[in-house]
């Protein structure tokens, strides 16, 4: 019997819990519907379909279907004594190829090939990229233009890391290789502990975060940097303070690209963000494992290049691995940033260092 004045609490009946736990399976669908939409990156706008930008480059369709657009420049390929194909850096395309003189691709008879890696500018994106797949690429396009069964190879930037993966899996289309402010991926086997951080320290926070994101989880690195509750990648924005003073004076000339439209046209993901999650990702391989691909031939080289102030770059890791791998000539620019390939005449004093071996150091 109830005590006057005393008041009972509601009854859950079983119909209003089940309703309950309705609702909050619909909220958890719902929330996490939201959250996988903000996730995913929008497809791209591939070159040459429908919505898509036009195509206005001379591409070529490897084995795959996809297309990659390329440019060439110096001599023709039929006259020409050396076969050179340039890889370009990170938010960069074909047209940023290594500004060789016309005179001195006359006197040496050179052939230069740039093209955009996937998901740049008028290049099919590759979904399923790797190390390894771009490497594959190179040795695919060589073989479509007929440039023979060897060439000379030279990348910089995050196209410079992209010449470690070609030592690795396609050695035997080599002549030569120059490596050029090469990214460094912080993981990479038998990169003592301190150098690495070393390294990692240089960075600005903001590049340390956005490159940890791309290592550990890759699937975050759209949201990380499209998202505007932290800063994302200082690279992507062009933060002025990754110049070095030499950099700065350069940047005036590196920066009046009037085809910088067309190197994100497809999208950032398939370019920006996928050559961060490949670069800065889960290697099961170090460049500390390879041989020297000329052992036999004496012939070949492999130089390294990297200015000592460059401040997008750290130089730390190009300094180790050049110690641990002899058969790499390492030169080190002491006043140089991260741009000095474009420096006035620095691209003549590489390609005769590559080709001829007698460059100063």
């Amino acid at each position: 019997m109830a005590v006057s004045g005393e008041k009972r609490l509601p009854q859950t009946t079983p119909a209003s819990g089940g309703m309950a736990r309705k609702l909050i399976l619909a909220l958890f669908a719902f929330l996490s519907a939201l959250l996988y939409k903000q996730l995913q990156p929008p497809p791209p706008k591939i070159t040459g379909t429908p919505g898509g930008p036009p195509v206005t480059a001379t591409r070529t369709r490897l084995s795959d279907g996809r297309h990659l657009a390329y440019l060439e420049f110096g001599v023709s390929k039929e006259k020409a004594k050396y076969k050179i194909i340039f890889v370009h850096g990170f938010d960069s395309c074909r047209y940023d190829a290594l500004p060789i003189s016309k005179e001195l691709a006359q006197e040496l008879g050179i052939y230069l090939v740039s093209f955009d890696r996937p998901g740049y500018a008028e290049s099919d994106p590759h979904p399923a990229r790797t190390e390894k797949s771009i490497a594959l690429d190179i040795a695919e396009l060589a073989d479509n233009l007929q440039l023979g069964p060897k060439f000379y190879l030279i990348g910089f930037s995050m196209g410079g890391e992209i010449m470690w993966s070609c030592l690795k899996y396609i050695p035997h289309r080599l002549s030569g290789v120059a490596i050029l402010g090469p990214v460094g991926n912080y993981w990479w086997s038998g990169i003592p502990s301190n150098v690495s951080w070393d390294a990692w320290y240089q960075q600005l926070p903001q590049d340390q975060w956005a490159v940890w994101v791309a290592h550990h989880f890759p699937w975050l690195t759209y949201w990380w940097n499209s998202q505007k509750l932290f800063p994302a990648s200082s690279v992507i924005a062009y933060n002025p303070a990754l110049l070095s003073e030499e950099d700065k004076l350069l940047m005036q000339k590196f920066g009046i690209r009037t085809y910088m439209p067309q190197i994100r046209q497809q999208g950032e993901h398939e370019c920006l963000h996928r050559d961060m999650m490949v670069g800065f990702g889960k290697w099961d391989w170090s460049p500390l494992q390879l041989e020297d691909p000329f052992a036999g031939d004496g012939q070949g080289k492999v130089h390294l290049w990297h200015g000592a102030e460059d401040l997008i770059v750290p130089v730390s890791l190009s300094r180790y691995l050049s110690e641990k791998l002899p058969w790499v000539v390492y030169h080190e620019l002491p006043k140089a940033g991260h741009l000095f390939p474009i420096a006035g005449g620095m691209a003549d004093v590489i390609v005769k260092s590559l080709l001829l071996g007698d460059a100063d150091q």
